[in-house]
């Protein structure tokens, strides 16, 4: 049993009662569970929430000043409603807000005009005005209840409707006492909180910042104490990195040197291009790694369209050459089907072993496996795949399960990385100990966001795009400014199909009774992605199955052939779908996000994403590429029924404005959170909960440097145990069991 004070119960420190509350509601069962569970801002003394910003049906923490209070008797039953009315006191912009209190005897007794409180609550409109009703409150400068306190900060604390923000204050102050702070270890060296020193001040050791952050002076006390905690993620992150270098370099490999007249001089003898100065340069970097007796660890990066998939192959087949298996692992069903067909066509005949019509000469066996297969050919594939017969073996992270046994798994290649987190790479090494390891990323990634995310891969950036390639001419349709806008892009999906091109359509939802402008494990977009779908009510974007049938009966695209694709289709009917578009039988493809990567029909040359507001900026940019793949001119209109102005339509301007990946890299991150970058969840919220990866790159600097001279030569930090303890318990809790491969 532990004996760090942190690791308290709650229901020993605050009683049973209020510590399954707070396990049930909040999942806190600790006193650092508790004390971790930090503000998300501190209002200063006389500062007010801005009312007229309030959302409709949301519960919400509200600051107010108290303009009136009266009581009046129920008209349909016994009692009596006590109404409040507070204001922001907004000298711009003022705004009241209208509360009823049913029985409300505290709020006639204590809500009196003049005060501050605090009201926590659940808004709605009532004929037309925004209130709250029966809401918890706390008064903040009560005469009954005069000290310090009225002067300092009010942390206001992530809340639910059972667990108000002054609950959470009051739970935080009674731990802050009852904890032996004695007997607690700061995993931080006091020398790197100098160095990472704010404004001259060191940071706080743990204590002071547990107290800082819950119990500032000022509000820049809790400013420092989140710098500090900031900190100490970077620290501890850092040293399960190098940790996990270190186990990694220790494994041991079969080197897999090239051959001289194998299956990898083959293909670059049939290949109807010249390889880019990038994909030689990246695939002699790739060769050496194969061919020492370690495994590798490399993330390649490259812009969308910069040739990636070929540099992987080329690899693959050196691997292949030297007697053993590579496997391309996909995050979707549709994306492994593609891929799939992808490199038949590439490989041609050298992808035909063991068919009556394979040519003399070095071959190979693909092979598709994905979890909707029919069980005779799943059987089949499962079979070639454990005799070795398959060379190359395509499909999702179910490749890694239990069930899929190689004869000689030497390289993995792990396509669009950024659906694929740390720990999950983890796991996959865990369960292939000695299998080189290569992921590849079409996202361009900030320095700052490498060094967390992928701090334990080697990195090989693809510079520029094939030979050929075209800029995609980016325009926002703000359809906002009338029937027009949307008329006109109709128009331009024609034109493009009349002179015998391709177009995509692409949708947030599936069908229209979807609640949430989100598609099922098909990407990035929707909902989930950085809080762009709460821009507005999403139950009106865009479906599929819904502009399919309406895009048939425009006038404008009479004759043109079109088809749905979508997350939910079964896996024939997604891969039939798609055969046709790449076959060039369909005009228009009208999909959700399943398309968002690997798909490659360079006939394609006009994209429309519909209420792209939904989707993240880095989501657009990859969107963006699945057109301008050939030589003709391409565009991508993204259509919007926002006005001008809002902050998601200037979202979208930023994809409009450039071509750079890494920009817009920049801007998504700034915008909507790095996710949960070392797990299975990319968007939304992170496991991290201080440390941002663009806003404390300064700190990951310092704490990558200081971990490279204190780690001792088995990876493990050497003289600080604490700091030592903190990382073993990092790495305990967050290495994933392996239960994602199950997936897909």
């Amino acid at each position: 049993m532990s004996t760090d004070p942190l690791d308290q119960p709650l229901e020993r420190l605050l009683g049973g009662k209020t510590g399954q509350r707070l396990e049930r509601e909040l999942g806190l069962r600790t006193a650092r569970d508790l004390l971790e569970h930090f503000p998300r801002r501190w209002i200063e003394r006389g500062e007010m929430t801005a009312i007229a910003s309030l959302p409709v049906g949301e519960q919400v923490t509200v600051v107010a000043r108290v303009v009136s209070a009266s009581r009046r008797p129920m008209h349909s039953r016994r009692g009596f409603i006590v109404d409040v009315t507070v204001t922001d006191d907004d000298t711009s912009r003022p705004a009241s807000l209208d509360m009823a209190f049913f029985n409300g005897y505290d709020a006639q007794r204590r809500l009196k005009p003049g005060l501050r409180a605090m009201f926590h609550g659940k808004t709605a409109l009532y004929r037309g005005a925004l209130t709250l009703n029966n809401p918890d409150f706390s008064v903040l400068d009560d005469s009954e209840q005069p000290g310090r306190e009225d002067l300092a900060p009010v942390p206001l604390y992530p809340a639910t409707a059972k667990v108000p923000s002054w609950v959470l204050r009051s739970s935080v102050s009674t731990v802050l006492d009852a904890v032996d702070w004695s007997g607690v270890a700061d995993p931080v060296p006091a020398g790197l909180l100098e160095d990472a020193a704010d404004d001259g001040v060191p940071l706080p050791t743990l204590a002071q910042a547990y107290r800082d952050i819950h119990r500032p002076v000022e509000v820049r006390d809790a400013h420092r104490a989140r710098r500090r905690f900031a900190l100490h993620e970077a620290l501890v992150l850092q040293g399960a990195l190098a940790v996990r270098r270190h186990a990694s370099a220790a494994h041991r490999a079969v080197a897999r040197s090239a051959v001289e007249d194998g299956l990898l001089a083959a293909l670059d003898r049939r290949l109807p291009f010249t390889l880019t100065a990038g994909q030689v340069s990246a695939g002699k970097v790739l060769s050496a790694d194969l061919s020492r007796d370690h495994p590798m660890s490399r993330l390649l990066q490259g812009e969308v369209g910069s040739g990636k998939t070929l540099v992987a192959l080329r690899a693959m087949l050196q691997v292949v050459d030297a007697g053993g298996q590579a496997a391309l692992v996909a995050p979707t069903e549709v994306l492994a089907v593609q891929h799939h067909r992808s490199l038949e066509s590439i490989l041609g005949p050298l992808g035909w072993a063991g068919r009556l019509d394979a040519p003399d000469g070095p071959a190979t066996e693909v092979v598709l496996l994905t979890g909707s297969m029919p069980a005779a050919a799943r059987r089949e594939a499962l079979l070639k795949i454990a005799s070795g017969q398959a060379g190359l073996v395509v499909g999702t992270h179910a490749l890694f399960s239990g069930t899929v046994q190689f004869a000689d798994l030497g390289l993995a290649v792990v396509d669009e990385q950024h659906r694929f987190g740390v720990d999950q790479r983890e796991a996959l090494r865990r369960a292939n100990p000695g299998t080189h390891l290569l992921v590849m990323s079409a996202t361009p990634i900030p320095r700052s966001v490498a060094m967390t995310v992928f701090g334990d891969l080697d990195l090989t950036v693809l510079p520029g795009l094939p030979s050929g390639r075209q800029p995609v001419a980016t325009h926002v349709a703000r359809m906002a400014h009338g029937p027009r806008i949307i008329a006109r892009v109709w128009e331009v999906i024609a034109e493009q199909v009349a002179a015998g091109h391709q177009a995509f359509v692409v949708c947030p939802k599936i069908d229209p009774t979807d609640a949430g402008a989100a598609d099922e494990g098909d990407g990035d977009g929707g909902a989930g992605d950085g809080g762009a779908a709460a821009a507005r009510d999403r139950r009106h974007d865009a479906a599929v199955e819904d502009m399919v049938p309406r895009l048939q009966e425009l006038p404008v695209l009479r004759g043109a052939r079109i088809a749905g694709l979508h997350g939910r289709q079964d896996q024939p009917a997604q891969a039939e779908a798609m055969g046709r578009f790449v076959a060039g039988e369909v005009d228009v493809l009208v999909a959700t996000t399943v398309i968002e990567v690997g798909v490659d029909v360079p006939n394609a040359t006009v994209m429309a994403i519909l209420d792209a507001d939904a989707f993240g900026l880095s989501t657009l940019h990859q969107l963006r590429g699945r057109v301008g793949r050939g030589t003709a001119p391409s565009i991508c209109l993204l259509a919007t029924r926002l006005p001008d102005g809002h902050p998601a339509v200037e979202r979208l301007e930023v994809v409009a404005g450039t071509q750079d990946g890494l920009e817009i890299a920049r801007a998504d991150v700034m915008q909507r959170g790095e996710g949960d970058i070392l797990g299975a969840a990319q968007h939304g919220g992170s496991r991290l909960k201080v440390l941002k990866v663009l806003r404390h790159a300064d700190l990951i600097d310092l704490a990558a440097g200081w971990i490279e001279t204190h780690r001792g030569p088995d990876g493990v930090v050497a003289g600080h145990p604490a700091l030592a303890e903190a990382v073993a318990a990092w790495e305990a809790g967050h290495v994933g069991s392996g239960d994602y491969l199950e997936r897909g």
